[in-house]
Formats: structure tokens, sequence, C-alpha cells
């Protein structure tokens, strides 16, 4: 008596399609810093994705309506001595967002 070892799953008929190109967004520099923080944040506005930068920290905040390619001197947002560890967004204020980096430094 054997017995069958596979497993059915309910997702066996689920399939997906890639996105097209311009619904992406392409070309972002995403930091490769290597720690357990997530590298972007998004709220109904504004996706942040932390950036690889030169002497600091830095990260992009990008208009969600703004797909595409992303262009590679797009302002950043600088102000941290060491490398940024984490940002988020204000729950309470979509405009607002707060960062920490290495360099133990918060700011909003």
């Amino acid at each position: 008596m054997s017995k069958s070892v596979v497993r059915t799953s309910k997702f066996r008929h689920v399939f997906g399609n890639a996105s097209k190109q311009d619904n992406c967004y392409d070309g972002l520099r995403v930091t490769k810093n290597a720690n357990d923080s997530q590298f972007c944040a998004v709220n109904t506005k504004f996706l942040a994705v932390v950036c690889e930068a030169g002497g600091g920290g830095a990260f992009s905040v990008i208009p969600l309506a703004k797909t595409g390619r992303t262009d590679v001197n797009a302002p950043r947002i600088t102000g941290h001595k060491g490398p940024v560890m984490d940002i988020a967004w204000n729950p309470f204020n979509e405009n607002m967002i707060a960062s920490c980096a290495d360099d133990c430094m918060v700011s909003a």
C-alpha cells in the first residue's frame, strides 16, 4: 500500500501576468546596505525608497502617479551622516516622513 505524498494546493490554478513597463518604477538605485529593515515605505500619495548615496544616507520620495523610468539625477532627501536604516510615514499626516540612520539621529 503506497500513498501519494503530493499535496494538492488551492493555488494550483492561479496564474499572474507581468505588469506593463509603464506601470512600474524603473531605475531606482536601492541601497545595498545589509540590515534587517525595510528599504521602502508607501502611503496613499508617495513611495519612499532608501537610495545609494556617498557621504551619508539619502532617500527618494516619488509620487505614486509618476510611474515609469525615474531620472538618475532625481532629487534625494539627505541629512544623515550615516546610512539610512529605516523610513516611515506619519499615519496622521501623509506629507510627513521620518528617517533614522546609523548616526543615531531621527529626522522628520
